[in-house]
Formats: C-alpha cells, sequence, structure tokens
C-alpha cells in the first residue's frame, strides 16, 4: 500500500489523502483548504469560473494530477495537466459534507464515485440546489456541464442546452426516499427545464472497490459524518474529523473499538494547541438556556450553517421557554431534506422567516413554500412581539434587522472563534449591528481597547482535544500514526514515538 497525502498534512482542512495497492486506488476526503484559499483569495475574491481549474492549478491550490474533468481544463492548460501522473481512482471516501473535505471533489472526473452516509448525501444536494452552482467544486453530486465559449478554448460557460449529469452515489446503507431526492431539481417541472439526469446509486455492499472498505457513523458537528477502516496488504483506519462529547459519541467509540489495532492511524488533530478542554453539547444547552430565561426581547441565536444538533437544541430552549423558533429559508431547505433520509420532521414547530426580496428561487418556491407555507412569519410580525422568538441568523443574515428593528434584546453566539484577520474584521462589523440595536451580546465582546475576546460556554467544537487524542491512540494502538487536519502534525512526534509528520505530496510506502 502507498498512501500519499497531498493536501491536509499542515493544515486544517483541506484533506486530500491518496491510497492505492497493485495499481488501484482511492482517495479519502478531498476537501477545499481554506487556508491555503485564503492566501490569494477573500469574501469578494475568488477563482474565475469562465478558466475553470485555470487559476487553482497554478495557485497550487488543487495537487497536479490528471485526473479533472475535461470540461473544466481550458485549452491553455491541457499540456501541464496531461503531462501529469493520471492515479488510478475509483472513488472518493467522503468522512462528511463540510467544505474542508468535500469541496473540490466536483473537480474530478465524472467516472469517479462518491462514498459517503445517506445524511451526507443529502446536505451535499441541498448545498448544490441552494447555491445556485456559485463553486463549481461544490457540484455534488450532479453537476452543470460546461462548454467552450470561444473558439480557441480559453473561456468556459455554463452549457445551457444540457442537462445535468450526476457522478456515481455508493451509500452507506440503503435510502430508498434519499435516491428520489438525488435526482430532482426544483422547477423541473416546467417544460423548457433542464433535469439532473439519473445516474447510478448503490451500496459499499453491492459495489467493488479498489479496496476492502468499511464505513463507520462517528460524532461530528454535523450529522452523517463517518470513519472508515481500509483494507489492504495493510490495515487504514480514517478517521475524518470527529468528537465524543456530542449527542453521538457512543459511535465515536464503537469505531475506536472496530478500529484496534489498525497498522495505520490517519488522525485530525484540530486542536492538539489548545489547552482548554472540550465544552459539551449538554453544557452549551444548559448554558444558553439560563441566558434565554432571563432574556427580554427578541433572542438572535448565531450558530455554524449546517450545525442541525445545535439548531435542535435552540428549539429545544425555545419549546422550553415558551417562545418560538424562526429560521431561514435555506435551513428549512436542509432540515426538508435531512427528513427524507432519516424521517425525523425537524420543522414541526418552526417558524420560517419570510424575506423581502423580489424574486424566489426554485428550492424555495417549489419546496419550502409549497409544504411549509403556513409556517412562514414576516418580520413586521416578529417586530410586533419580539419577546416570542428565538431568531436563528448569521451575520450576513443582519440587514433584515432593519424590517424588525428591534429594541434591545439578546444576541447568543454560539460557534467557533474567529480564525484570521478577515474573520476578525467580520466581527468587529457584526459588533457594530449590535450595538446599533441595543443588544446584550454572549459568546464574544469587544472591550474598551478594541480588542476581539470570546468567552466559554456556548459552543461545543467538533473536534477532541489533544487529552481525548491521546486517549484514541493508546486505545486503537496502531503501528504508525498519521496527523493531518491540524497546524501542529509536530505534536504527534513529541508525543507519539511511532507517529509519521508528512509533508504534502509526500507518499508513505508499505511492502
Amino acid at each position: 500500500m502507498r498512501i500519499t497525502i497531498f493536501d491536509g498534512a499542515c493544515t486544517i482542512g483541506g484533506n486530500k489523502i491518496y491510497v492505492e495497492e497493485q495499481g488501484k486506488g482511492l482517495f479519502l476526503d478531498f476537501g477545499m483548504s481554506f487556508a491555503k484559499y485564503s492566501q490569494f483569495y477573500e469574501e469578494y475574491l475568488s477563482e474565475r469560473p469562465a478558466r475553470g481549474i485555470y487559476d487553482l492549478w497554478h495557485l497550487g491550490l488543487i495537487p497536479r494530477i490528471n485526473n479533472y474533468r475535461k470540461d473544466l481544463i481550458p485549452s491553455d492548460l491541457r499540456d501541464d495537466v496531461s503531462s501529469c501522473q493520471k492515479l488510478p481512482v475509483s472513488a472518493v471516501l467522503l468522512s462528511h459534507a463540510h467544505l474542508d473535505h468535500a469541496g473540490n471533489i466536483a473537480l474530478l472526473e465524472e467516472e469517479i464515485a462518491i462514498v459517503g452516509s445517506p445524511v451526507t448525501m443529502a446536505i451535499l444536494k441541498a448545498i448544490n440546489d441552494t447555491g445556485g452552482g456559485k463553486r463549481f467544486g461544490t457540484e455534488l453530486p450532479y453537476y452543470r456541464v460546461r462548454t467552450f465559449a470561444d473558439e480557441d478554448g480559453y473561456i468556459m460557460r455554463v452549457d445551457g442546452r444540457s442537462d445535468y449529469p450526476s457522478r456515481t452515489v455508493i451509500l452507506t446503507e440503503k435510502c430508498e426516499e434519499l435516491e428520489e431526492f438525488l435526482f430532482y431539481r426544483p422547477g423541473q417541472e416546467s417544460p423548457n427545464a433542464r433535469r439532473i439526469m439519473r445516474g447510478e446509486v448503490c451500496t459499499l455492499d453491492e459495489k467493488e472497490l479498489s479496496f476492502e472498505v468499511k464505513a463507520f457513523p462517528v460524532d461530528h458537528s454535523v450529522y452523517g459524518a463517518l470513519a472508515y477502516i481500509v483494507e489492504g496488504n495493510i490495515s487504514l483506519a480514517y478517521t475524518g474529523d470527529f468528537r465524543l462529547h456530542g449527542q453521538n459519541g457512543e459511535k465515536t467509540r464503537k469505531f475506536i473499538k472496530e478500529a484496534k489495532n489498525a497498522n495505520v492511524l490517519i488522525i485530525e488533530g484540530t486542536r492538539v494547541s489548545r489547552d482548554e478542554p472540550n465544552v459539551s453539547e449538554a453544557e452549551v444547552y444548559e448554558n444558553v438556556k439560563a441566558i434565554v430565561e432571563e432574556a427580554k426581547g427578541l433572542v438572535i441565536a448565531d450558530f455554524s450553517s449546517k450545525n442541525f444538533e445545535r439548531l435542535e437544541i435552540f428549539k429545544k430552549i425555545a419549546d422550553e421557554t415558551g417562545r418560538e423558533l424562526v429560521i431561514t429559508p435555506k435551513d428549512a431547505y436542509f432540515l426538508h431534506a435531512l427528513k427524507l433520509v432519516d424521517g425525523i420532521d425537524r420543522l414541526k414547530g418552526v417558524r420560517i422567516y419570510e424575506n423581502f426580496k423580489a424574486t424566489m428561487q426554485k428550492w424555495e418556491k417549489v419546496v419550502v413554500l409549497e409544504h411549509y407555507g403556513d409556517q412562514y412569519i414576516s418580520p413586521f410580525e416578529i417586530k410586533r412581539n419580539q419577546e416570542n422568538y428565538i431568531l436563528c441568523f448569521s451575520f450576513y443574515d443582519l440587514p433584515h434587522l432593519l424590517d424588525i428593528m428591534p429594541n434591545g434584546g439578546t444576541y447568543i453566539y454560539s460557534s467557533s472563534e474567529a480564525f484570521g484577520e478577515e474573520q476578525a474584521f467580520s466581527f468587529f462589523r457584526l459588533w457594530n449591528w449590535l450595538q446599533l440595536f441595543g443588544f446584550e451580546v454572549h459568546g464574544f465582546r469587544v472591550d474598551e481597547n478594541g480588542n476581539l475576546i470570546f468567552e466559554r460556554g456556548l459552543h461545543a467544537s467538533g473536534h477532541l482535544s489533544k487529552e481525548e487524542i491521546v486517549e484514541v491512540v493508546e486505545k486503537i494502538d496502531p503501528d504508525l500514526v498519521i496527523p493531518v487536519h491540524t497546524e501542529n502534525p509536530m505534536w504527534f512526534a513529541e508525543n507519539f514515538e511511532n507517529a509519521v509528520v508528512m509533508k504534502d505530496g509526500k507518499t508513505l510506502k508499505f511492502d
């Protein structure tokens, strides 16, 4: 077996781990490296879609391999790509739906299948539906075919005449309801609408891959997360992102038990540079509930998108404190997608915020409004009875507060700290909005000297503490430990004699 870390060896996210044996191979995740992207891009500066993968290739943001979709390679990049090694790749084993693990998969050749849990596939499909193709690397499982807009083949655009192909989807368990959702595009009932072409959907038991693959649900800050064990001439365990302190911590412990004595453990180390212990989701619930019980006026809950466990916590608190939870239409679409997979109606008793906008996208009009129209609530109704609601808004939703015009209230920031200068600037802008409306702020503050300070207790990380990592490594007891998804891989070398610290692009061989 040969293991190559193309990305993620010394950054948090962007995992692209290639495993090969006897001329067959697969990837463990193929994510977007936010750390590397941020060296060149910011919110309003990004790769040029009209140039396909040209920008990403020359900036070193994707590996130099010959495994990318031909419709994303402009003519002045073809020679460079074709001169690189073409890897044998049957599939990407996707750990979960966060873009730092999934965000570059759609760049790969369409013949490469994607393996994941039904929940992960539902989330990816919802991201694609609601995103409008803004990032072609996230077009999963269906994608928009590009065609050349000029005779020389330098410029590409979406082929307006083509339906949308879908790459092969390999689920870790059968889910017929999901299959219908995967090949339904909101609004496709219109005579001239483009449709999603039905692709192959099967399970791991039904599809032969390059290796024997076993998938295990684990706890993370997004539902549907998986760890994998890959069997070749050695046994390799890959954690993806995981934790022990959420409501599904027992699933992580089951994986740890199954992975015992794996020859190689590839493990994430997001939090190894931090000394503080993890806050549990149970502690978050207790701390947030205490704040809401004392809150006057409108409560705003700000937490990471797709953190549905946190959303459920705020829903429970709303019920227990006599308030109603209000979510955005996009959140409602995601919850609708999850319901198709697990049958849980998370939208029951939830209100949906009615945005003031000139047009409504198809996914909202055909799905959310059609199924949940009686749950919409206008900003004017919230304005009249602000003390009755917990409003789930992020930083980018704040302009809608001008329609509500809160007179004081409580804002609860329940997400991770700022990473980098640009994110810090966003928090200063957020602070200005909150001060404008007189909110009492919990979770962060700006002190009298202009310093940004985050407060613990209102957010549970999706990752293990370094003490928990030691516990996991000792229980699995592998021959080798390979750290990924960390800014401090040397911590592993300092704490484990069998740790192998790799660099991006380097290969480890096992005879």
